[in-house]
Parts: structure tokens; C-alpha cells; sequence
């Protein structure tokens, strides 16, 4: 296989002390919600706020003197573009990101503020990409894939080895998928190191393309729908990712955007833990899904937390809403004195309370 667990230890060593060692720690509010022992790896709690930053390091520091001193170029729905911003940054390499259009403003300025120059391009990821390689090949740029790179792939994997160290009597882990490479790196730190651990991969409804290549038994285009969890908005999974996920994932499924809202809310509420709609994934799978886990040990992977502060509100209003705690409700009430009240008293006697 293209990974080994072997280069994920390498990728550990190459990447200690710049990248940050992620707790994974018991969530007793989750657990009695869900049923079954969770713990949640924090890896939102990064520098750039996401796992990217494994990958990206480690691809940077694989980088001979001569490349270092040219412009790496990404495509980036934002979580990779920070993390490569952030660490070439700090190696000094020069890093251009081109974005989608729609890319959230919080991860566009971020980018901006980390050191990368920053492109607009294309109403998709897969635009995205494609103006970047081209921009690399005109230019004689190097560009650095967002996840189908093995050593991409082998710094993700160096998530799965702490979950495995922390908590190495688990029963299954829970993974968003966006272009497979984290959920590839992780299948092969968890399985070679306990292949009887499950590795449950997570993608929203609107942008299926790992479970649709799997039942395909090839890697299907599919063209990504808008969603909450933009950090997954992706076409095609990658190539070396889907061999390894076909080889190490036990299933993936699909979350609708009411449980992916839902699972914002929930770990607002629960985990006092802001997340992105991609880093809430895990949790919206247990939310929507009866997965089978029912007083297991499940690993939650909490993947990335730069969410639109702009979305927030309009994130907790859906979520509220998928719980049955808030609706909008339109009505006709005559124009005499004292039908406000009357209809006030009816929402105050049914217990509602107004906003």
C-alpha cells in the first residue's frame, strides 16, 4: 500500500513539537446522551483550527532545500489553505491558496494573515483545484494535493495513533470524510494497530462521494450540493485515499444538514466546544444513525472549528429547530383592542415563549 504504518510513526517524528498534540478526553454529558462511552478528539483545538495541519506539516518538511525556496500552491475549501499559510510560514516557504468563491471570510482573512497569498476561483473545491494546477504547471509552481498525498495521508494518520494511545481499548472510531485523507490516515494507524477496532467513515448527504465510489467499486464525480459542512464540499475523493479506505473503513454513512446543525448545538450545549458543520460530522452520524454502538467505546473525531461567525445564529436557529424547541409560526388576529393578548396567553399558557 502506498501508506505503511511505519510512515505515519516517521510522519509523527517529523511533525512533533509543531503541531499539537490533540486531548481526547470522556464526555460524560454525550455519553448518556448517546448511550455508549464517548470520548471526543479535539483536533479543532489546533493553531489553524483542524487536523490539516498534520498533513500539511509533513508535506512541507518533505520538501528538498531547492523546493522550499519556490511557491507551493494549493486549492483549499479553507482548513488546508490555513495550515499550509500557518506552516509554511513558519519554514519559510511561499504558499498561494486558491479558494472557492464561496469560502467562509473567517478562513479567507485567517489565510491572509497566516502569510498566503490568497486567490478566489470557481464556485466549487473542484474549480478550485483546477485553476491551481494549472497555475502550477504555468508557472512552475509546486502544488501540494489537500489530501490524496501520501505524505499527506501519513500526517493525518498521526491523529489515529494518539486516539489509539489514549484510548486503546476502544470499540470504534467515528471519521468525516471531505477527500479521504484523514479517515485514510486513520484507517491505517487504527487497523494495522488493532484490526478489530470499527473505522466509520461520515460524509454529508449532499456530497457522497466515498460511499458512492464504494458501492460503485471505482471512484465516482460527484457534483457537491451546498452544505453546512463546507470542509467536506468535495467531487471526487482521492485516489490513494479510496484504495486505502476500501482496505481499512468498515462503513461510511450519510447525515442530512437538520443533524449536522443539530450536532453543532449539541456540542455548543454539551462540549462547550464551537465546531464547524465537517468537525460536528462524527456526532451527526450518532445522532441520525443507529450505528450498532450501544455501550461501546466510540472515539468522536472532531475535526475542524472554523465556522462563520456570520453562521452561527443561523446554525443554532436550524438546529433548534431539528429539536422541536423553536418554530415560526404566522397567524391572523383581528384589530380590536385586546387580541395581542389573547393570543399572547394562548403561547403562555402552551408554554411557548416568544422572540
Amino acid at each position: 500500500m502506498p501508506v505503511t504504518l511505519a510512515d505515519i510513526y516517521a510522519a509523527r517524528d517529523r511533525i512533533a513539537g509543531a503541531v499539537y498534540r490533540s486531548p481526547c478526553p470522556y464526555s460524560l454529558l454525550l455519553s448518556r446522551l448517546l448511550k455508549c462511552e464517548i470520548y471526543c478528539k479535539l483536533d479543532h483545538l489546533q493553531v489553524t483550527g483542524s487536523f490539516k495541519e498534520r498533513g500539511a506539516r509533513n508535506r512541507l518538511e518533505r520538501l528538498t532545500a531547492d523546493e522550499k525556496r519556490r511557491v507551493v500552491i494549493a486549492a483549499s475549501a479553507g482548513n488546508d489553505a490555513q495550515a499550509l499559510a500557518f506552516h509554511g510560514t513558519a519554514l519559510g516557504v511561499p504558499v498561494t491558496v486558491v479558494m472557492p468563491v464561496y469560502a467562509p471570510l473567517t478562513k479567507v482573512t485567517n489565510c491572509r494573515s497566516f502569510g498566503a497569498t490568497v486567490i478566489l476561483e470557481g464556485e466549487s473545491y473542484d474549480h478550485a483545484k483546477q485553476h491551481a494546477m494549472k497555475r502550477a504547471k504555468t508557472n512552475g509552481l509546486i502544488y501540494v494535493p489537500g489530501f490524496d498525498d501520501a505524505d499527506i495521508i501519513a500526517g493525518a494518520g498521526t491523529l489515529g495513533l494518539e486516539i489509539m494511545e489514549d484510548v486503546p481499548d476502544v470499540d470504534a472510531v467515528i471519521i468525516p470524510v471531505g477527500g479521504g485523507g484523514l479517515i485514510a490516515g486513520c484507517g491505517v494507524a487504527i487497523k494495522e494497530t488493532n484490526p478489530r477496532v470499527r473505522v466509520l467513515g461520515v460524509e454529508t448527504a449532499n456530497a457522497p462521494t466515498l460511499r458512492a465510489s464504494l458501492d460503485a467499486g471505482k471512484i465516482v464525480k460527484i457534483p457537491s450540493k451546498p452544505t453546512l459542512a463546507d470542509g467536506l464540499a468535495v467531487a471526487e475523493v482521492g485516489a490513494l485515499c479510496y484504495d486505502l479506505a476500501k482496505k481499512y473503513v468498515d462503513d461510511v454513512v450519510l447525515v442530512d444538514e437538520a443533524h449536522l446543525a443539530q450536532a453543532v448545538l449539541r456540542l455548543l450545549e454539551l462540549e462547550k466546544a464551537v465546531l464547524e458543520g465537517a468537525g460536528a460530522a462524527a456526532l451527526a452520524a450518532m445522532l441520525q444513525h443507529d450505528l450498532g454502538l450501544a455501550g461501546k467505546k466510540v472515539v468522536l473525531v472532531l475535526c475542524g472549528g472554523n465556522i462563520d461567525l456570520t453562521m452561527v445564529g443561523r446554525v443554532i436557529d436550524r438546529g433548534l429547530a431539528a429539536d422541536g424547541r423553536i418554530c415560526r409560526i404566522t397567524c391572523s388576529i383581528s384589530d380590536r383592542p385586546g387580541s395581542l393578548a389573547m393570543l399572547t396567553k394562548l403561547l403562555a399558557d402552551a408554554g411557548a415563549s416568544v422572540h
